[in-house]
């Protein structure tokens, strides 16, 4: 006597778990690449943090006379107004500092959300005018200070709560222009 044959295949709760699994890992998926987004986004603002800052410098670094007498230090910026330096005039070594200052702002606010910034120069032997026009080092020292808001790594945007959070970072830089 011959036993029928009996078709075997996956049963119904076989296909419900192995759809399971399949989302759970589609869900771990989703949450690994918003993670890197917003790695990928903190590291840009970081990396923009850093080049205004340099940029800076160099401009300072570009003017020494309007770094010894004070000229770059402020703890406002953006500042806003109008630059006194043209192209139809020559620039005093104020004037170009302002022009740094209005040009700085500017890129701030682009560059960085919600973006402040101070810079303060101390002085240390004050030199005659003989040694600033051969452009010596600077002999102070100064501090640079950029803050923007990024958002928090740790927020959670709920019903109750639909704002993200968010975080200031700071960026402080001592150097000698």
């Amino acid at each position: 006597m011959s036993v029928p044959n009996r078709t075997s295949g996956a049963s119904l709760i076989e296909v419900l778990v192995a759809v399971l699994v399949f989302g759970v890992g589609v869900i771990g998926l989703a949450a690994l690449l918003i993670t890197s987004f917003r790695s990928n986004q903190v590291g840009y603002l970081r990396t923009q943090a850093e080049f205004l800052a340099m940029g800076m410098a160099d401009r300072m670094r570009a003017n020494p006379l309007g770094v010894w007498a004070g000229n770059y230090n402020s703890t406002a910026y953006p500042i806003t107004g109008t630059q006194n330096c043209t192209a139809a005039s020559a620039c005093t070594p104020a004037n170009l500092a302002k022009r740094d200052q209005y040009q700085w702002s500017s890129q701030l606010t682009t560059f960085l959300p919600n973006a402040t910034a101070s810079i303060a120069c101390t002085k240390g032997v004050t030199p005659d005018a003989t040694q600033l026009q051969m452009r010596p080092p600077y002999a102070g020292n100064c501090v640079m200070q950029l803050s923007w808001s990024e958002r928090a790594a740790t927020s959670s945007n709920d019903a109750a709560n639909p704002t993200p959070a968010v975080a200031t970072r700071t960026y402080a830089w001592n150097f000698q222009p």
